[in-house]
């Protein structure tokens, strides 16, 4: 087993999904996910995309999470909406909670650690 991993989509099947329904403020988002790593420890890193629409989000987890493309808006409660687009990073801590909205189609590269 190598100790290096390239993040390409075309090794793995993706997963199809969607916000839990009683998440879901607006829209009909489809998410699909390449989940290249899943390591001892719940540390898992791949490729997320979603399609426009809004949802509730809770973060149990540690996100760390770099858009490549797309146009999303993250807002925590009580906070300002945070404008994401192709470059921008963003780490999302346990106990965040709030909203996403994809305002045009997102993909973003992800490291999450339970």
């Amino acid at each position: 087993m190598s100790h290096y991993l390239n993040f390409d989509p075309s090794t793995v099947e993706p997963e199809e999904g969607a916000p839990a329904a009683d998440r879901l403020l607006s829209g009909n988002p489809r998410f699909t996910t390449w989940n290249l790593e899943e390591a001892p420890g719940g540390v898992y890193a791949g490729i997320w995309q979603s399609t426009p629409g809004k949802w509730r989000i809770s973060y149990e987890e540690w996100e760390y999470f770099h858009v490549l493309e797309g146009h999303s808006v993250v807002t925590e409660d009580g906070g300002k909406p945070v404008h994401l687009k192709p470059g921008d990073r963003m780490i999302l801590r346990p106990g965040f909670n709030g909203t996403w909205e994809v305002v045009e189609t997102t993909r973003k590269d992800y490291v999450i650690r339970i």
